[in-house]
């Protein structure tokens, strides 16, 4: 019987793997400057530290900012310190480079021949 469900639990996490949202990581890079646009840090903005494509979250500086306790070692001063939790994709659009607002993102190719990220709302490249 416990075979039988075990099974079951790793076809149901298979299907929840596959569920997951694919596109959006390749929309946002590190060192793009992104707006939260729900949750608690809803309206800050941030520059990308680190993309998680696996887990659809990126680390953005100065949101969602968590107290971890830290243990003393030679290298670390020991106590609580704050830092950044990774952040859901879906939480976070792309500042556009005119206006300042959120905004979607489109890929094109240029004249010579380039793939370039836009944003939607301005028309301006993104990559330069």
């Amino acid at each position: 019987m416990a075979a039988k469900t075990k099974k079951k639990t790793a076809a149901k996490h298979r299907q929840q793997q596959d569920r997951k949202i694919r596109g959006i990581g390749a929309r946002i890079k590190k060192g793009d400057r992104v707006v939260v646009i729900s949750g608690r840090d809803k309206g800050r903005k941030g520059e990308v530290l680190k993309v998680r494509p696996q887990e659809d979250r990126a680390l953005i500086s100065g949101v969602n900012m968590v107290k971890r306790h830290q243990r003393q070692t030679a290298q670390v001063q020991g106590g609580i310190v704050n830092k950044e939790a990774p952040i859901h994709l879906s939480n976070i659009a792309h500042v556009d480079p005119k206006t300042g607002e959120p905004t979607r993102i489109g890929f094109k190719v240029l004249g010579d021949g380039r793939k370039v990220r836009f944003a939607k709302k301005s028309g301006e490249v993104i990559d330069v």
